[in-house]
């Protein structure tokens, strides 16, 4: 099968009714959490910042609040020395508005992911049912192992956000260095959602070795579809599907070179106890 027929496989197999009812639930989990986090940030600053840099424009004295945090205060200081000049105003306001929406986009993706990896084990369940149940599940994940590469995942992304952020303020590039973060973290938490489930350790570590680019490749392709906004809302389990199909290919193939290795050896065997 090749890897055209797996996406258009995967996409017949999403819009099963029984797939489709899983995709509800990092839909309204992940819009709840969203409207949640929206209401609070509205609450603790957006409305200030807007009157702010209302006053900024007009000339007005500003006072920040000395409880504030200091994050907030500063913020608070760029905010008036750009909205004071109507040279760096609308610079400021483009700024705002595109890093807010940046931030949305980011924040949907990661909540889905990080939601698909509890229905994982349901999604593939149910593959294996319907297409692979000559194969064995072993998978190696663990609820402890899962937090940890969650929290790993997370470091790390939050790490290589903070060490490219001289690289933000240069045009094309900065597209890239907002993009790799969260591509790292998208291709760790869902690549290790499904090997996880389906794979041995040393199952994995032999498809992987072989496999790394491809499956590089494909949550790559998966990241773009993700970036289409708020695509992840509803696509989140079907990139379990796509993921979880290739895994399954792949193992598949593993376990009959296993079978042919073994019967060539039982061959070998048979005749040298014929020979003596």
């Amino acid at each position: 099968m090749n890897e055209i027929e797996i996406i258009f496989k995967s996409v017949k197999d999403f819009f099963t009714s029984s797939m489709l009812k899983i995709a509800l639930i990092p839909l309204f989990i992940t819009m709840l959490i969203l409207y949640s986090m929206f209401f609070a940030a509205a609450d603790f600053g957006i409305t200030n910042l807007q009157e702010i840099a209302q006053a900024s424009q007009n000339g007005q004295e500003v006072v920040i609040d000395e409880n504030a945090p200091f994050y907030f205060v500063w913020f608070t200081y760029l905010i008036v020395f750009l909205f004071k000049y109507s040279v760096t105003s609308w610079l400021a306001g483009f700024l705002l508005y595109t890093i807010g929406t940046v931030l949305i986009l980011q924040a949907s993706v990661i909540l889905s992911i990080i939601i698909i990896g509890f229905l994982t084990p349901m999604i593939l369940g149910i593959l294996h049912k319907r297409y692979y149940s000559h194969l064995e599940l072993n998978g190696y994940g663990t609820l402890f192992s899962s937090l940890w590469e969650l929290f790993k995942s997370l470091s790390m992304m939050v790490l290589l956000f903070l060490i490219l952020i001289p690289v933000y303020f240069v045009p094309v590039l900065n597209i890239i260095a907002f993009a790799l973060p969260l591509y790292y973290f998208f291709h760790k938490l869902l690549n290790f959602d499904v090997s996880s489930t389906i794979l041995t350790k040393e199952q994995y570590k032999e498809i992987y070795k072989k496999e790394a680019n491809s499956f590089r490749l494909r949550t790559l392709f998966l990241y773009l579809v993700s970036m289409i906004p708020f695509a992840t809302l509803f696509s989140a389990v079907y990139f379990i599907i796509y993921l979880g199909h290739s895994y399954f290919i792949q193992l598949d193939k593993l376990e009959k070179n296993s079978n042919k290795e073994e019967e060539k050896n039982q061959e070998q065997e048979d005749i040298k106890l014929i020979s003596n």
